[in-house]
């Protein structure tokens, strides 16, 4: 056992291959790219590849109609209301961990992360190229926005001492000399903390008590709000689901990210030195 706080939000491989014996039996999507799956994948797993399909406008109207699109992806792949759902890619990495959010953020009453990802289960576990189509649903959700940020939310955050906003990048995109928007740089006042530290050698998470000292040594602590983004929205994902397993009660995904904030000429940025890495 890892120690976390919410153990419930990530599955091991041996027990998903137990509840696929069982029933109800969870509906598995396997966020990988599509040669990944052709190759190899979990038995019963469905494919869905939200890769590239990012968000730059978090303004209201583009906001909620990028989420209805993805909402409706989520149902034609099979997703209700009531069959809990476990996702998964190679490792317990940003393509899972965006399908996670987009389901937790959607308020579906059951999703885990299989830790580890496939790597995890091809360590002992059968896999199929066998596939089978999406089983109907008119699934929709229920928005919980605490979950989510803007542009306009990560700008009130920068001057409150209750919130930290969480860099997840990598350390070229946060001192800006890897540029991938219309200015480098970071959010003023952002913690940097690269995705990758959240996950051991193996792939899977490290435990709680690896995760804890790392973000509370940074500042980053349960008592705050944190706001974590990278360019949009894969990485700051698995940094949310890292959060989230320690417990931190108030933890929300700037879904556009650098690649809006960046873009936006009107908003604050700043060009943090090497020096000033966490």
């Amino acid at each position: 056992m890892k120690g976390y706080a919410n153990s419930d939000l990530v599955v091991s491989a041996r027990d998903l291959a137990a509840l696929l014996e069982g029933s109800p039996r969870p509906l598995v999507l396997d966020l990988r790219p599509p040669e990944a799956y052709t190759a190899a994948h979990i038995p019963t797993a469905i494919h869905l590849d939200l890769w590239g399909v990012s968000l730059i406008d978090t303004d209201p109207a583009p906001l909620k109609a990028f989420m209805w699109m993805i909402e409706h992806v989520l149902a034609v792949h099979g997703v209700d209301a009531t069959t809990p759902v476990v996702v998964y890619d190679d490792q317990s990495g940003v393509r899972a961990a965006r399908a996670f959010w987009f389901l937790e953020h959607f308020g579906h009453p059951s999703v885990r992360v299989l830790d580890g990802g496939f790597g995890a289960w091809t360590a002992g576990l059968p896999t199929t190229r066998d596939a089978s189509p999406p089983p109907k649903s008119d699934w929709t959700g229920i928005r919980d926005p605490r979950s989510l940020a803007t542009w306009k939310d990560v700008e009130q955050a920068i001057a409150r001492d209750d919130a930290v906003i969480l860099d997840t990048r990598s350390d070229a995109e946060y001192e800006g000399t890897l540029v991938r928007a219309r200015r480098g740089g970071a959010v003023p006042g952002a913690v940097h903390i690269e995705w990758t530290r959240n996950l051991a050698e193996s792939g899977e998470f490290k435990s709680a008590a690896e995760l804890k000292k790392m973000y509370t040594d940074a500042g980053v602590t349960p008592d705050r709000e944190v706001i974590t983004y990278c360019q949009g929205g894969y990485r700051a994902a698995n940094s949310y689901l890292a959060l989230r397993l320690l417990g931190y009660p108030r933890v929300r995904m700037y879904i556009g990210s650098w690649k809006e904030w960046g873009d936006r000429e009107d908003l604050p940025i700043e060009h943090p030195a090497p020096a000033s890495r966490t």
